[in-house]
C-alpha cells in the first residue's frame, strides 16, 4: 500500500469518526427541540384553578422554547382521562400535562386495572400546593365547621367535589368517618361546576381547591369555613385549618407538570430549564397571586420524590400499602 493510499484511507476514517461524533452529539441534545406546536393537557374543567395556571404556564413555555403551546382540556374521572391521554402521547417532549396528583397517587388504589401510577409518567416540576377547603354559599347558616357537623348529624347534607376519589372528597370522607356523618356526595367534572352549584344552593357545601373559588369569595358569594392542609392559606389567613377547628383531618394536595415516560434526557433538560424560567417569571407568580394559588416550585428530582412519597402515604391512608 502506498503512502498516499494510506493517508487517503486514514483521512476517510477520521471523517467518518467525526461524522459519527457529530451525529451522536446531535442525538444527545444538539437536535432542535421543539420542532412543532406543543400541547399542555389540562385534565380538569376550563375555568378551574388548574386551568388558569396551565394557561399561564403555556404562555411562558411558548416564550422560553420558541414554539406555541396549546392548552387542551381533557377532563373527567378526577384527572384520569387527561393523564391517560398523556401516557398515550409520543414520548418526544411535545406533550405535557399540568395536574394535581390525584390521578397518580389516589386512583391507582381505588380503580381496578387503571394503569396509572407515578411510574407510568415522568414528573417534570412541581408548581403549586393546592390548599383544599370546605366552602359554603355566603348566606349559608353554617358559620364554621362545627355548625356544619351539627347540622349533618341531624340530617344528611349534600356536598360537591371535583370528582370521585378526588383529594377534596377524601378529606370530607375523613371528616365524615371521624364524626359518623352520613353525607351525599355529588361528584362533578371539576371544581368550577361544583362551586357553581354550591353558590346556587344545589348542594349544601363544597370540598374544593380554595383557589378555584377565589373570585366568588372576593365577590362575596362564597365563604370558606376551613382548609384541609397543615397550614392556613396565606391568601385567607382568617380561615382556620380543620385541625385548628378541632377535627383531626389532614388532606394535602400538590400540582405540577408531567411528560410521558421515555422522553429523552436532552429534551427533559430543555423542559427543566423552561420550567425554571416559567416558575420564576413575574407573569406566573402574578397569576398565582391573583387567583390565590400557592406557589411551590420543585425541580424534577424533588417533584419526582414528592409524587412517590404522596403515592406511598395514600396507600397507607387507604389501607393498601
Amino acid at each position: 500500500m502506498t503512502t498516499t493510499t494510506l493517508k487517503t484511507r486514514l483521512r476517510a476514517v477520521l471523517i467518518a469518526c467525526t461524522a459519527g461524533f457529530t451525529l451522536a452529539a446531535s442525538a444527545q441534545g444538539d437536535a432542535p427541540f421543539p420542532t412543532r406546536q406543543m400541547t399542555l393537557i389540562n385534565p380538569y374543567t376550563a375555568g378551574s384553578a388548574t386551568d388558569v395556571m396551565a394557561r399561564s404556564l403555556a404562555e411562558q413555555f411558548t416564550r422560553a422554547l420558541g414554539q406555541p403551546m396549546a392548552v387542551v382540556v381533557r377532563d373527567g374521572a378526577s384527572g384520569v382521562v387527561g393523564m391517560q391521554a398523556l401516557t398515550a402521547a409520543q414520548p418526544d417532549g411535545h406533550t405535557l400535562a399540568y395536574t394535581p396528583v390525584t390521578s397518580l397517587v389516589v386512583q391507582p388504589y381505588l380503580v381496578k386495572d387503571l394503569k396509572l401510577s407515578p411510574d407510568t409518567v415522568q414528573p417534570l416540576c412541581g408548581v403549586t400546593e393546592n390548599i383544599l377547603a370546605i366552602a359554603v354559599r355566603n348566606d349559608s347558616p353554617f358559620k364554621n365547621v362545627a355548625d356544619l357537623v351539627a347540622a349533618a348529624k341531624q340530617k344528611s347534607l349534600a356536598f360537591g367535589t371535583a370528582g370521585p376519589n378526588s383529594l377534596p372528597f377524601l378529606g370530607v370522607q375523613q371528616l365524615a368517618k371521624l364524626q359518623k356523618l352520613e353525607l351525599v356526595h355529588a361528584p362533578y367534572k371539576g371544581d368550577a361546576a361544583a362551586v357553581v352549584d354550591v353558590v346556587g344552593g344545589q348542594v349544601d357545601f363544597g370540598a374544593i381547591v380554595a383557589a378555584s373559588g377565589s373570585a366568588l369569595v372576593t365577590g362575596g358569594r362564597l365563604r370558606l369555613l376551613a382548609v384541609m392542609s397543615s397550614r392556613r392559606h396565606p391568601g385567607y389567613p382568617d380561615v382556620p385549618t380543620l385541625r385548628e377547628s378541632g377535627y383531626d383531618v389532614l388532606q394535602n394536595s400538590y400540582a405540577g407538570l408531567f411528560v410521558p415516560k421515555g422522553v429523552p434526557e436532552p429534551v427533559l433538560a430543555k423542559l427543566d430549564r423552561a420550567c425554571a424560567t416559567a416558575l420564576a417569571s413575574d407573569a406566573v407568580r402574578q397569576s398565582a397571586q391573583t387567583t390565590h394559588q400557592v406557589m411551590m416550585p420543585l425541580d424534577r428530582a424533588a417533584w419526582t420524590q414528592r409524587v412517590q412519597d404522596e403515592y406511598r402515604l395514600m396507600g397507607v391512608a387507604l389501607g393498601r400499602p
